[in-house]
């Protein structure tokens, strides 16, 4: 089992999601985060004075998969998610001991 992690530019939640939704993922989580890399931040007007912005919205998606689906599900998000500018995100993929699912209590890919 796999949890794929991924940080995407916030207007490009409705593609990935329909994106993974077409590979077979029944299930994401949706944080809102913040932060940087490459792109650095950037500076904004606002109401004549200049305003730097060092911490970027983004959207966090982690997907729960077998270890079967991992390169499916990251094919989907490159494909959704890429505008091809700095500040498109990352992609990273982490080893899952145990899964339980608390209403049924399943344990592992049954819960997934």
């Amino acid at each position: 089992m796999k949890k794929v992690t991924a940080i995407i530019k916030p207007f490009k939640l409705d593609d990935v999601r329909e994106a993974l939704t077409e590979a077979g993922v029944h299930g994401l989580t949706v944080s809102e985060v913040r932060g940087f890399g490459r792109q650095r931040g950037h500076t904004e007007l606002y109401r004549g004075a200049e305003y730097r912005i060092d911490f970027l919205p983004k959207v966090q998606l982690d997907i729960l998969v077998t270890a079967s689906q991992v390169d499916l599900v990251i094919d989907a998000i490159l494909k959704a998610a890429q505008t091809g500018k700095v500040g498109d995100g990352k992609i990273w993929v982490q080893d899952l001991e145990t899964v339980v699912r608390i209403r049924t209590e399943e344990r592992d890919e049954d819960a997934i």
